[in-house]
């Protein structure tokens, strides 16, 4: 009876380690430095293991750097080498990656060695050396007795098996499923799918991350110039790579710089100065649309009513840029439109553009004509303001959808980042020349009667 109670006890007491270990996943983002030290060292060795193994290089690095470099080892010594390598690379300057680097055993030090040679964000930078390797002559029994040596080494998945050749090139894959339910003298060679998916070491992480999404994959083989097989990329690797990819572009899209921390972690100092770039930029581009203004002076004079319509011309020209560069720019970060892609992209969104103006245009039009004191707010000519506003509408909806959607097609040609096609940078853009559009369709219909 008294055994049975202590049990109860011990589960209990697991049991609100577990839930302490649980809390303080939902609280870690809002925590400072210090609290998540102090709040960390209360828990279990074994949830403190488990917790450590799910955060990110960063806290990692944050959480173990003032430890003795005993305690620290034991840490940095449950990574696996790519993980131990983004450690590494989190920390604050070469000494400390050093110091880091000397507490790895000989074998995980060579590969981390290996991995830090490559950039972070390429197939090679976030890649696992270990796999189960196997050779196509081998008994599906030999191939268990095997991988069960291969699994102590603590290789990275054991989702699948790889076959390679002598010099270590991929002749084929097998998963675990099939190898288990195989007949047991069968050779791994007749059982093996030989159309595998591979990507080269020097791969964007993007790239990978969309490789994955369409073939729904667990782990992808990495081979070098040689095409000989020198890794594996897994999915739960490239699903934080796809995370961060996905924050960076929004923020891009936003007109703000990465701010490469949580909101509430990165200093005040920092934030400011990331978004005051982009702030000045567009700041300084608005200023062309007030050189517009200032050259169509004449006209506003002789046509105040001209001014009312303005921010609604604009307005209108920088939402469908926005909306169409923030459709192409996504649509690029999934794989869904290439650069070859652009005559098609720009036939529909002329199309869209044409047919989208003239509905907006229409509406602007149906106001002025409609409104049951015309003639007192627009004068005489109010149906030739009316036609001018729906015209200029047109225009610049038209050129709004056209220069948003082939803006990141012109930024991916010169190598740059898409995504720098921010939905601000575009709205900067169309404010000025819609500027122009309006007061040229003005000239156009309104000449002889108002100005």
């Amino acid at each position: 009876m008294s055994e049975d109670k202590n049990n109860t006890i011990e589960s209990q007491a697991h049991a609100e380690l577990q839930d302490k270990s649980f809390d303080l996943s939902d609280r870690w983002a809002h925590l400072s430095l210090d609290q998540k030290k102090e709040e960390f060292s209360l828990l279990s060795r074994t949830d403190a293991e488990e917790f450590f193994l799910n955060l990110g290089p960063s806290d990692q690095y944050d959480l173990i750097s003032n430890y003795p470099a005993l305690e620290q080892r034991s840490w940095v010594r449950l990574l696996a080498p790519d993980d131990a390598a983004d450690i590494i690379q989190a920390a604050a300057d070469d000494k400390e990656k050093e110091d880091l680097l000397s507490l790895l055993d000989p074998q995980t030090k060579r590969e981390v060695n290996a991995l830090l040679a490559y950039a972070e964000d390429i197939a090679g930078g976030i890649m696992n050396s270990r796999f189960i390797r196997l050779r196509p002559y081998m008994s599906v029994d030999e191939a268990i007795s095997y991988i069960r040596v291969q699994a102590k080494t603590q290789v990275e998945t054991i989702y699948y098996a790889y076959v390679l050749s002598p010099d270590q090139k991929v002749l084929g894959v097998v998963s675990f499923r099939e190898l288990f339910s195989a007949s047991s003298d069968k050779k791994i060679q007749d059982i093996m799918h030989t159309d595998v998916i591979q990507i080269p070491v020097d791969l964007d992480q993007e790239h990978i991350a969309q490789i994955f999404s369409k073939n729904d994959l667990m782990a992808i083989p990495v081979v070098d110039s040689e095409q000989r097989m020198v890794g594996i990329v897994t999915f739960d690797d490239v699903a934080t790579v796809a995370e961060e990819e996905a924050t960076e572009d929004i923020h891009k899209i936003g007109g703000v710089e990465s701010l490469d921390a949580p909101y509430l972690q990165i200093s005040f100092t920092e934030m400011l100065k990331k978004r005051a770039g982009w702030l000045m930029v567009l700041f300084v581009g608005e200023m062309f649309t007030a050189t517009a203004l200032g050259y169509f002076e004449h006209e506003l004079q002789r046509a105040v009513v001209l001014a009312m319509f303005l921010p609604l011309i604009i307005s209108s020209g920088g939402n469908s840029g926005s909306q169409a560069s923030t459709l192409i720019i996504r649509a690029m970060a999934l794989g869904e439109v290439r650069i070859r892609d652009w005559w098609r992209v720009f036939v529909r969104e002329a199309a869209a553009g044409l047919l989208l103006g003239a509905f907006l245009g229409a509406i602007g039009a149906l106001r002025i004509l409609f409104w049951p004191w015309k003639q007192e707010m627009y004068g005489e000519y109010y149906a030739y303001i009316a036609l001018t506003v729906a015209c200029s509408v047109l225009g610049c909806v038209l050129w709004g959808t056209i220069s948003g959607s082939m803006l990141p097609f012109i930024l991916r040609r010169l190598n740059l980042d898409p995504a720098s096609a921010s939905a601000p940078a575009v709205a900067t853009i169309v404010d000025v020349t819609g500027v122009i559009i309006y007061f040229t369709m003005a000239n156009l219909i309104l000449s002889g009667l108002l100005l």
